[in-house]
């Protein structure tokens, strides 16, 4: 029995003493009231407490006008009349504390490898259109280590919300149009004339290997005036640097369904299209010779400049154009992921999403993100081959590998600074919490492989049988898978996902370690075995299903 199944008894449970008349729950001050539609289940901290626990009667007992344990006790009444639950005891102000059938328990199992790659999916966000944007570095050189903090997190809060049913589109976006792009395009002149980068260019040595590979492609680059060889410089340099951060993300398994041109927004009227639409919903106004967006009515700590007074639009015109595009496009939700150095920007985007009559939050929602830094042998690692003073993403992988780096990544909570020790993630031991939870899954391969020689094969109907201590807790964490990708997917936070397979793959270790699932020697194959077998192939699922999530393979071998 899952904790989904749970809620529903609990809501069907409830429902039945309001219809007898036995309960009356009133709306509350902001107008609520009824049965709710789920009802939080948890596990128990403390295995003596049942297998799962709830205090929906603390919540309702208000709405019902009684205390929460007398509701406590009409509804554990009701739940011990339930298939499948064995008993329901009444701890502290009203808690429920629920023991399930182990049959019910190990029908779990059953129900995982029967769903197979579809086990912790729902359909809550069918319907719905998601754009998720992020990486969206500067093309002035390869992908950073701070940008792949949002490839891997990106890629991996995309699958969340695909896992909810959503549609889901990967968008990066070329900031291809200003001031770094130009500072590029000086420092490549200055490297393929001979000369130093200037006082505000980019020194890394990627520029001087950028700068040959331009001329040795596009020889006539040298007999060009400094003017026009700029040019050539910019058009030809950015369009490798595309190509390169193309390539290091798609070795990286982060695949983009849009790559967005912001010189591609400036070219087509889009941003005039824009500020002629906030104009018409009367959130523009014009002072001291600019054209201002009235962002303070909306949220913001200031109104803010979208057309200078020389004509020219401001940085945030861009932002605007760039918003309506996407919701022109169909997206029902646009979620963009930002560096810390961005935090500044909040306030005025949900502003401007506002200001387009949308709902901050809702259309638009912004994650930030803290900084990234490499250890090594306990010291930070300052220096990258190419970037002069910044770490490449390319340089991470080859340091431990695509499946660790992005598991690293995502381990951890996005607003938190994250230090990446990669002594500790290229290790081959349980230390390695990648190699951790891949071992588990390799282990359980290789045992389902040796089943097979044996001619043992799981047997769902035997499921009952899963009564020990660690079967249980097992069983109890595979049940809890689809409730942690829900929230982990709702809340935008991956790092839950890698958590949650760590406990799993310990309490698998456990159970392996107390229960023997393989006949030994020329002892006769039982129902136990083929229970166990159940369980083994069922937590293969779940581990496969997590890893597959954070864009991490489960190997079968290792």
């Amino acid at each position: 029995m899952t904790p989904e199944q749970l809620s529903a008894a609990i809501v069907a449970a409830l429902n039945d003493l309001v219809d007898d008349g036995a309960v009356t729950l009133s709306p509350t001050e902001n107008g609520a009231g009824g049965v709710p539609d789920t009802v939080v289940v948890e596990r128990p901290r403390q295995r003596e407490h049942g297998d799962y626990a709830t205090n929906v009667a603390l919540q309702l007992a208000k709405q019902a006008g009684t205390g929460p344990r007398a509701l406590a006790e009409l509804v554990a009444k009701r739940l011990e009349a339930t298939a499948g639950i064995a008993k329901v005891d009444i701890a502290g102000p009203g808690f429920l504390n629920i023991t399930v059938e182990s049959g019910a328990q190990g029908q779990v199992a059953a129900d995982i490898v029967a769903a197979g790659a579809a086990y912790g999916t729902t359909t809550t966000g069918a319907g719905e259109k998601v754009n998720v944007e992020f990486v969206s570095a500067n093309p002035t050189g390869p992908v950073t280590l701070a940008s792949a903090r949002w490839a891997a997190v990106g890629d991996a809060v995309a699958r969340l919300i695909e896992a909810t049913g959503s549609e889901v589109a990967r968008e990066y976006y070329f900031n291809d149009h200003g001031a770094q792009i130009d500072r590029l395009a000086r420092s490549l002149l200055a490297r393929g004339r001979g000369r130093e980068v200037p006082e505000d260019g980019y020194p890394g040595s990627y520029v001087t290997d950028l700068a040959e590979q331009v001329l040795a492609e596009h020889p006539e680059v040298r007999d060009l005036d400094d003017e026009a060889a700029q040019e050539a410089f910019r058009e030809h340099g950015v369009a490798l640097l595309f190509d390169e951060i193309k390539q290091t993300l798609a070795d990286f398994r982060v695949e983009f369904d849009v790559w967005f041109h912001e010189n591609d927004l400036h070219k087509s009227g889009a941003v005039e299209k824009a500020i002629k639409r906030l104009t018409e919903l009367g959130n523009t106004y014009e002072s001291d010779g600019a054209l201002w967006l009235a962002t303070e009515k909306f949220g913001d700590d200031k109104d803010r400049v979208i057309v200078r007074s020389s004509g020219q639009p401001a940085y945030l015109s861009g932002d605007l154009a760039y918003y309506l595009n996407k919701r022109e496009r169909g997206f029902d939700r646009c979620v963009i992921l930002l560096g810390a150095d961005h935090h500044g920007y909040v306030g005025r985007m949900m502003a401007m999403c506002a200001a387009f009559g949308d709902v901050p939050g809702k259309n638009l929602e912004i994650i930030i993100g803290q900084m990234v830094n490499l250890l090594s042998h306990g010291s930070v690692v300052r220096m990258g081959k190419r970037m002069g003073n910044i770490i490449t993403l390319d340089d991470l992988v080859e340091s431990i590998g695509v499946d660790a780096a992005r598991y690293a990544l995502v381990r951890n909570s996005m607003d938190v600074n994250l230090d990446i020790d990669i002594d500790l993630w290229a290790k081959a031991t349980s230390d390695n919490p990648v190699f951790y939870v891949q071992y588990a899954h390799a282990r359980i391969s290789s045992i389902l492989r040796n089943g097979a020689e044996l001619g043992l094969q799981a047997e769902p109907a035997a499921a009952g049988m899963l009564t020990h201590e660690r079967e249980g807790d097992l069983l109890r964490a595979l049940a809890d898978y689809p409730r942690v990708v829900a929230n982990a997917a709702q809340l935008r936070e991956p790092h839950r996902i890698a958590r949650y397979l760590e406990d799993t793959a310990s309490a698998y270790h456990k159970f392996y370690d107390s229960c023997r699932v393989l006949p030994m020697g020329d002892e006769e194959p039982t129902d136990l075995h083929r229970a166990r077998l159940l369980l083994v192939d069922a937590t293969r699922v779940v581990l496969a299903n997590g890893l597959a999530l954070l864009g991490v393979t489960a190997p079968e071998r290792m």
